[in-house]
Order: structure tokens, then C-alpha cells, then sequence
């Protein structure tokens, strides 16, 4: 009885693991062999459907061509411009610009237009991942991060890909965009004409006496720019004159004190004028603004120093209440009582009234002496053309003689000025907006790609499936043989 149960056992088990029950990889490779040409043509046929799709779909689709662009100049870390306004990435997409650049790419310049390419337009900046952390981690710790002005952006045009422009001239209109907002900002920046260097142009027609007037306005523009360089870029030397600031500066004063008082002391002595008459008019009218500038002047002066004297009275007064207040018993009085206050206020005004007092002084010195020189020189003008005919016309000729070798050596000097600034503007300038990427149009490759591999991929399982199923397309199905 036992022998017979462990047969029964043993079959059983023997059933469980039949052959004919278990999965049959060689009929399953053999299926796949012959649905292969199925496999293949099915996965074909869904790359072509997808691709072809995404090909009929694409004109819908927009575009995006961009660049990038670096921005490099001084004050630019502040977010300013040159002129300390405002930098705004924005005005890249200026409509001033964006016609510009439609103009010099032969583009319709309808309104419209026009319209639609500036809303295509986007200027975004780029951060790098380095600062987005410190930021972040400034936020976490409890502080406010201070202002980040990136100094790269990306620069994008994004319209339909049906839309009317190419993509060669989608990528030309991106780089006259940016070549157009560059010029401008040289022109208005780094090629700002300098305000001097027309003197003679105005004295050509004035007479002698004027000489003085135009030359002491031209020669403290001259001097307040070269100081103001020479601090700014005191290293700096110019490629072309191989001048710096600081020796132009020098320049300046030497003109100044041999070339240009030579020819103004010898106009002012002689009382050198082509209309006399005229010349003294004017210096009457000079004369008589000294003198109201004079009386102003001294009425400032006495108004000053009576307030001066209030201020020391009142002073006075503070000093002795705070002493009377130190004899006093202090116990837990505070150090800084309202007599220490009131005492350091007095004293603070006074100082004040003091440098008004001084300023005040010197104006009347200035006016004074400025008024006794127009005085000496309308004198010499009275006393002009007394001389010999023979000692008039030769200190005419040395006055004539002066007057075109200042002239030379002003035009030299105002040459070298203009030299040097052109040299350190495009040094400080040259690389201020720069094109630091290529510009780049979305590739056509990359969004049809996924499409057709999902496509692919969707054709290999439809024709895997159908061929395990035994199901071949174009084949009758064969008839399955049923054991006895």
C-alpha cells in the first residue's frame, strides 16, 4: 500500500512539470523569425507615421533663435550706464533699434511687422548656479542678498516656423538687433564728442579783447576733464600719442602759462582792439556786473558775520551752563546731558558759520580783484594807439605772430587730447557688448527625433505581439494539430 502511494505521488508530480506544459523558447524564437519581415515593416511604417506627423504638425510650431550677450564696462556691477542712468536689459528690444535692424536686413518695415518680431523678442539673464546657492543661502540664514545684476544675457526670437522670415534671416535680424544697440551705445558712450577744442573757431570772428573770456571758460573745461581722467585711469597711456592724463595735464599748464599769456599779456597791455569803441562797451558792461556782483557779494559778507557774532554769543551762554551743570552734583546722571548736547551743536554751528564767513570773504576778494584787472585793462585800452605809427605796427606784427603760434600749438594740444581720449575709449569701451555665443536656430533633428522613436518603438510591439500570436500579415494562419 505504501509502494503504491509514493507512485501516485511521483505522477502527480511527474504531471505538474509535463513538457507539454511548460514555455517553449525555440517555438517562440521560431514565431519571431517568421513575423520578422512583419516586425520590421510594422516598426518602419510607425517611424514613417510619426515622423511624417510631426512634419505636417511642424508649421505650427514656433521657433526659437538665440544668442547670447556679455555686457563689460565701468559701473555696470552697479547696474548703471556710463551716465550713471539706469541700465535695462530691455532696451535691447527698443522699437527704435528692432527698425533699425529690419532696415539694414531689407525687411518690410510695416508696423505690424515690426509689432510682431519686438513681441517675439525676449532678453532673460543668466545666473549661474553658484550664485543662485550663495543667494539662497544668504535668504536661509535671515538676510536680505543685495542686488545681482547678471552681466550675461540670452537673447531669443521665437515665431511660428511658418512665419515669413527664414531661418538664415531670423539669425541676421538677431545680430543686427544686437550690432545696432552696440553703435548706439558707443555712439552716445564711448564716442561722446569732448566739450572743448572749438576756441578759435569762435573767436573767428571777435575781436582782441574777447580772447581772454573764451580761453579762461576753454582752459577750465580743459583742466577739470584731464584732472578727472588722470584719477580715473591713472595708468592708462595712449597707443597713439604715448601720452597719459596726467602728462596732457601738465601739457595744458605749460600752454597755458608761456603760449597763452604771451599773447593775452600783449593784447592787454597795448589795448590791442579792431573796434575800440565796442570793445570798451563791453568792458563797461563787464564793468558795471563786477560791481553789482561786488555789492552782493558785500552784503553776503556783512550778513554773515552778524550771524557770526549771534553764533558767539550763544556759545558763550552754553559753556557756562554746562560748567554750572558740572559743579553739580552728577550721582546717576547720564554722561551726555542736554547742556553736552546743546554745547556740541553750538560748536558745530559755529564751525559752520565760520566756512561761511570765509567763503563770503574770498567772493568779495575775488570780485575786487577781478573788478581792479578790468580796470587796468580799460585804461590800456584808453591809452591805446598814443604810439609812433613804426611801434604800433611792429607790436602788431608780434601780436599777429603770438596769436598764430597759439593757435598752432593749441590745435596740437587739443589733437593729443582727442588722440589719447579716442585710445582709452576704445580700451574701456571696445569689449562693453560683446556677442558671446553663437547664434543658433532650434534644431529641426531633435523634435522629430522623439516623435519617431515613440513611432518606431510602437510598430515593434504591435508587429512582436501579433508574431508571438502566431498572427502573420499576409499569411493564412495554419490549422493548429489537436492530439488524440
Amino acid at each position: 500500500m505504501t509502494n503504491t502511494g509514493d507512485n501516485r505521488d511521483h505522477h502527480h508530480e511527474h504531471q505538474e512539470f509535463a513538457p507539454d506544459d511548460a514555455i517553449d523558447l525555440r517555438d517562440l524564437f521560431a514565431r519571431l523569425m517568421r513575423g520578422l519581415p512583419q516586425i520590421i515593416g510594422l516598426t518602419l511604417l510607425g517611424l514613417a507615421l510619426a515622423g511624417s506627423g510631426y512634419l505636417i504638425y511642424s508649421p505650427f510650431q514656433s521657433v526659437s533663435t538665440s544668442t547670447r550677450v556679455a555686457f563689460s564696462y565701468p559701473g555696470f556691477e552697479k547696474g548703471e550706464y556710463p551716465d550713471r542712468s539706469k541700465f535695462q536689459a530691455d532696451d535691447l528690444r527698443t522699437p527704435e533699434i528692432v527698425m533699425e535692424a529690419m532696415k539694414r536686413c531689407n525687411l518690410e518695415g510695416s508696423t505690424q511687422l515690426e509689432s510682431e518680431i519686438r513681441a517675439a523678442l525676449s532678453v532673460e539673464g543668466i545666473i549661474p548656479p553658484n550664485i543662485v546657492k550663495d543667494r539662497d543661502r544668504l535668504r536661509a540664514a535671515g538676510q536680505t542678498p543685495p542686488v545681482y545684476v547678471p552681466d550675461e544675457y540670452t537673447v531669443s526670437l521665437t515665431l511660428p516656423r511658418k512665419f515669413p522670415l527664414d531661418r538664415n534671416q531670423r539669425q541676421r535680424l538677431i545680430g543686427e538687433i544686437v550690432s545696432v544697440y552696440r553703435e548706439n551705445f558707443r555712439r552716445t558712450y564711448a564716442n561722446t564728442p569732448l566739450q572743448f577744442g572749438k576756441a578759435f573757431s569762435v573767436l573767428r570772428n571777435a575781436d582782441y579783447p574777447d580772447y581772454e573770456m573764451v580761453f579762461a571758460k576753454e582752459m577750465e573745461t580743459i583742466t577739470t576733464y584731464l584732472k578727472q581722467k588722470s584719477i580715473e585711469a591713472k595708468l592708462f597711456r595712449s597707443y597713439t600719442t604715448n601720452l597719459t592724463f596726467g602728462e596732457l595735464l601738465s601739457q595744458t599748464d605749460l600752454f597755458a602759462r608761456i603760449r597763452l599769456n604771451e599773447t593775452l599779456g600783449l593784447i592787454n597791455q597795448n589795448g590791442f582792439a579792431n573796434d575800440k569803441k565796442m570793445a570798451l562797451v563791453k568792458m563797461n558792461d563787464i564793468l558795471r556786473n563786477l560791481n553789482d556782483e561786488e555789492r552782493r557779494a558785500l552784503d553776503e559778507e556783512s550778513v554773515v558775520k552778524d550771524l557770526l557774532t549771534e553764533v558767539q554769543k550763544r556759545d558763550q551762554n552754553y559753556v557756562l551752563g554746562v560748567k554750572a551743570q558740572a559743579a553739580q552734583s552728577r550721582g546717576s546722571s547720564p554722561v551726555l546731558d542736554q547742556g553736552v548736547i546743546d554745547s556740541l551743536l553750538a560748536n558745530d554751528s559755529y564751525s559752520f558759520m565760520v566756512r561761511r564767513v570765509l567763503e563770503a570773504s574770498l567772493k568779495v576778494k575775488q570780485e575786487q580783484a577781478s573788478k581792479a584787472e578790468l580796470l587796468v585793462k580799460i585804461e590800456n585800452m584808453k591809452a591805446s594807439g598814443k604810439e609812433k605809427l613804426s611801434d604800433q605796427a611792429s607790436v602788431a606784427a608780434d601780436l599777429q605772430k603770438s596769436v598764430t603760434a597759439l593757435e598752432a600749438n593749441y590745435n596740437e594740444l587739443i589733437d593729443n587730447i582727442k588722440k589719447t581720449h579716442t585710445d582709452f575709449s576704445r580700451q574701456s569701451f571696445g569689449d562693453a557688448i560683446r556677442i558671446s555665443d553663437a547664434i543658433m536656430n532650434t534644431s529641426m533633428i531633435k523634435p522629430v527625433l522623439m516623435p519617431s522613436i515613440v513611432g518606431a518603438f510602437l510598430g515593434f510591439a504591435l508587429g512582436t505581439g501579433l508574431s508571438l500570436l502566431g498572427i502573420v500579415i499576409g499569411r493564412k494562419p495554419q490549422p493548429v494539430a489537436v492530439e488524440a
